[in-house]
């Protein structure tokens, strides 16, 4: 069975050892995912998916990022964010008729 969350990213740190480090804003928190092909640091995304994660800063796009039993991300899905201004906008104008 797997599990997803679901949120965007806010913050991307990339260094000249090619490691990448992603904040994820989800759930009201921010969680921190890391890509190393360094063996003897903590790395938890595959470089792909990291990649990915990373081209998303400062978009409107947002995220569910999918796991395996095992906490490894096996996939992305990527969406257009849902912008709350034109939803109360388009609450307004139901009301008006």
């Amino acid at each position: 069975m797997s599990n997803s969350i679901f949120g965007e990213v806010i913050k991307v740190r990339k260094f000249r050892s090619g490691d990448i480090e992603i904040d994820f804003h989800h759930d009201e928190q921010i969680t921190q995912y890391r890509y190393s092909d360094d063996p003897s640091r903590l790395g938890n995304f595959p470089k792909n998916l990291a990649e990915t994660l990373a081209s998303t800063l400062n978009t409107d796009i947002c995220i569910e990022i999918f796991f395996q039993d095992d906490g490894i991300p096996s996939h992305l899905e990527l969406e257009q964010c849902e912008d709350e201004e034109d939803d109360d906008e388009y609450e307004d104008d139901e009301y008006e008729d």
